[in-house]
């Protein structure tokens, strides 16, 4: 990983030499543009080449899971990035949010469940960690899977002042299951969440069906 030096100039890790580094874009995200060789694994160095690298900070996922009912809680919501794709905008997804400077992880993913979908993070079981697209971009996914009640969960949720418009919807995992094989459900944290939890169900249900 990138360290800093006692000087604070950013240092790459061991195998990369950074030639040149300077903001080809700066606002809401930020694009880097690296000049750069690296270490090749027969030998030897690459030539210096080129790499756009778009840097948004590092978020967090949670799934909300009531292993009473056998019910995830899903959010929908408008994506640009889904402008094209073939079922839509509106993607099913779990809660997340980006991690603002000074926060953890964890207490990202309590926020978050609060403000998007309204439910309260009893038990927090953590999945993985992960990169979301390591070819151009640095983010970082903390992916959990929080207990919760969802009896009562649904609605409209989300900050005004974000612009979000959230639609909450309770759904019992068997359903979810066929949204996934259906493609319905086709981003990566809702994927993996849920392949997750179909492998350990059955002794996260008996753990947290058990307290509370």
């Amino acid at each position: 990983m990138f360290r800093k030096t006692s000087s604070g100039k950013t240092q790459a890790p061991e195998g990369v030499e950074i030639i040149e580094k300077r903001i080809g874009y700066d606002g809401f995200f930020r694009l880097y543009n690296y000049r750069l060789c690296h270490r090749l694994f027969a030998g030897g160095w690459t030539p210096v080449i080129s790499r756009e690298l778009f840097e948004r900070g590092h978020a967090v996922a949670v799934l909300p899971y009531d292993p009473r009912s056998d019910m995830v809680v899903l959010v929908e919501q408008f994506r640009i990035g889904a402008l094209e794709a073939e079922g839509g905008p509106w993607l099913l997804e779990c809660v997340a949010g980006m991690i603002e400077q000074g926060e953890g992880a964890r207490e990202v993913a309590h926020r978050e469940a609060m403000e998007e979908a309204g439910c309260e993070l009893m038990e927090l079981e953590f999945i993985c960690q992960y990169l979301v697209s390591p070819g151009g971009t640095s983010e970082q996914i903390t992916l959990y899977c929080g207990r919760v009640d969802a009896n009562g969960a649904g609605g409209i949720h989300g900050l005004v002042e974000e612009h979000e418009d959230i639609r909450v919807t309770p759904v019992p995992f068997d359903r979810a299951m066929e949204l996934l094989q259906e493609g319905r459900i086709n981003s990566a944290a809702p994927i993996i969440a849920l392949q997750w939890l179909a492998m350990n169900r059955e002794p996260l249900r008996a753990r947290w069906g058990q307290s509370g």
